[in-house]
């Protein structure tokens, strides 16, 4: 089984994880990290050679919807970088509502002793991994449920 591959897409950083290979669990890989926001060839490429590396079959991005469920300035970027993604990789790219995800994050890693400093560094990565649990857990109640 292909694994899936989840992105916490920000202005200068992006949070990678993956699936375990039975796409049950996500574990945080890395943070990509850009110089500008507008900066995306080395980004990209990246996650291609993660792609390609982990075998990874989707990618789910999250997508920052505002609160009251509309559309701003961040989720249309990432709905155009799922765009680049999907035509860069010639693989599905679904978005996944990730309200709350980076709260998430900040509040495990606080329950977890992390220092401010490293938690600043790996938010990212652990908001990925939020992303992309909510989305295999969904998936394999889908599953259930047939």
């Amino acid at each position: 089984m292909k694994r899936i591959m989840g992105l916490d897409y920000g202005s200068v950083t992006v949070g990678v994880a993956v699936s375990d290979g039975l796409n049950i669990t996500a574990q945080g890989i890395e943070v990509i990290r850009r110089k500008q926001e507008n900066k995306l060839r080395q980004t990209l490429a990246r996650i291609e050679e993660l792609v390609k590396e982990y075998e990874i079959s989707e990618v789910v991005l999250g997508y920052p919807k505002n609160m009251n469920n509309t559309i701003g300035d961040r989720a249309i970027k990432s709905e155009e970088f799922a765009g680049m993604l999907e035509k860069r990789l010639g693989i599905e790219v679904h978005l996944w509502d990730e309200r709350l995800t980076t709260v998430a994050a900040h509040q495990s890693m606080i329950e977890g002793n992390l220092r401010r400093d490293k938690r600043d560094q790996i938010v990212d990565k652990v908001a990925a991994v939020f992303i992309l649990q909510g989305y295999l857990d969904y998936k394999n109640l889908q599953k259930q449920m047939d």
